[in-house]
């Protein structure tokens, strides 16, 4: 088994020896002070340390050597643009020819979707160079530009739509300002590196004001592709608590009816967008292969090097599993503290005010 740490062995050394360290303090200070013995004592930072250990376990990124790669590189810079507000939880991401005309589909969110095409063109563009935005009713920048296809992986895996009750309605531009952005700081960086621009959304309009203009230089962009998902027909929305230890349950709802809220494709604004782009548009359903969506993207050449590089089995997984688990331990624990607290509170009795005259602020007047 072989080590290959997340950084260099210089800087993790001594942050594992201050980490090991301090957790070793703690649990002989807590075996020294007695006290309870359960969670809330020696066994609790027990399984606390634990967690601390696996996480430095998987920084430390244990795998297996065996087999050789041929190395590759595609001489790109490829930005991955996702919809993430609340109607991307829409469950109608169906195989091609689903329900009939009418009938709203029952599939997976398109979330869902989303995520296993960007997996997809990461894997035929080996050797570029990510970034994620998402946007909701504002956008942000996930990833910046880079090749560390674990790092894209994990920023996908954590893809989440929107927390509901902070919905504000969205605009299909609301990423422009800051995709315009990121696309003029890597040609100044890179003139030379093509710009791959790849939309992943519904085309729901929920703001109030109207699409913004693209605004985007159309020598920033090389390529690329708009991609829709979902059906016309539409699908329910499951509501985003925000709180990890809550699964979705219910369903958005439609203030205006009382049922669930249904969000429908909008294949029209989606080809504008792409119109604006000067990129095809894509309707994506389940089960659809990559090609399509690079067959006109422009992606570029890959690379063989020649050079052939030592394979390698990662093992990271393993225990950043393990320490998810702990970690989700403990925030059941602190939950049901929290909720035993306020039973407690609720259950106290109220004082009543003691009788008698009102105590005075100092001596009557003329005293």
């Amino acid at each position: 088994m072989t080590l290959n740490p997340i950084l260099s062995w210089w800087v993790m050394g001594p942050l594992a020896a201050a980490i090991l360290l301090g957790l070793g303090w703690v649990l002989f200070r807590s075996r020294q002070q007695g006290g309870p013995s359960g969670d809330g004592g020696f066994r609790g930072w027990l399984f606390r340390g634990g967690l601390v250990l696996l996480l430095l376990l998987a920084a430390c990124r244990p795998g297996f050597p065996g087999g050789t790669v041929e190395a590759a590189a595609t001489d790109l810079n490829v930005f991955f643009v996702v919809d993430t507000s609340s109607s991307i939880a829409a469950e109608d991401h169906v195989p091609a020819g689903g329900p009939a005309a009418g009938a709203q589909a029952a599939g997976v969110p398109r979330l869902g979707g989303v995520r296993e095409d960007i997996r997809a063109i990461a894997r035929e563009l080996g050797g570029a160079r990510y970034s994620l935005i998402s946007f909701d009713s504002s956008a942000a920048v996930r990833m910046p530009l880079t090749t560390d296809t674990s790092a894209l992986e994990t920023a996908v895996a954590v893809l989440g739509p929107e927390v509901t009750d902070y919905s504000q309605g969205s605009s299909v531009t609301a990423a422009w300002a800051v995709l315009a952005e990121r696309l003029a700081a890597a040609r100044e960086s890179d003139p030379d590196r093509p710009r791959l621009v790849f939309y992943f959304g519904d085309g729901e309009q929920t703001s109030a004001a109207a699409p913004q203009a693209l605004g985007i230089d159309g020598s920033l962009v090389s390529g690329g592709a708009v991609l829709g998902y979902g059906t016309r027909d539409g699908g329910r929305m499951k509501e985003n608590s925000g709180d990890p230890t809550r699964p979705a349950a219910t369903y958005i709802q439609d203030p205006a009816t009382g049922a669930a809220a249904v969000s429908r494709l909008d294949e029209d604004r989606l080809r504008d967008l792409a119109r604006q782009l000067a990129v095809p548009y894509l309707h994506r359903a389940a089960g659809d292969a990559a090609a399509p969506m690079l067959q006109q993207a422009t992606p570029g050449t890959l690379v063989r090097t020649g050079v052939a590089l030592d394979g390698r089995t990662e093992l990271y997984w393993a225990p950043a599993f393990a320490a998810f688990l702990l970690a989700l331990r403990e925030t059941l624990l602190v939950s049901g503290q929290l909720r035993e607290l306020r039973e407690l509170r609720a259950a106290q009795p109220v004082r009543p005010a003691p009788e008698g005259p009102a105590p005075s602020d100092g001596p009557e007047p003329g005293a």
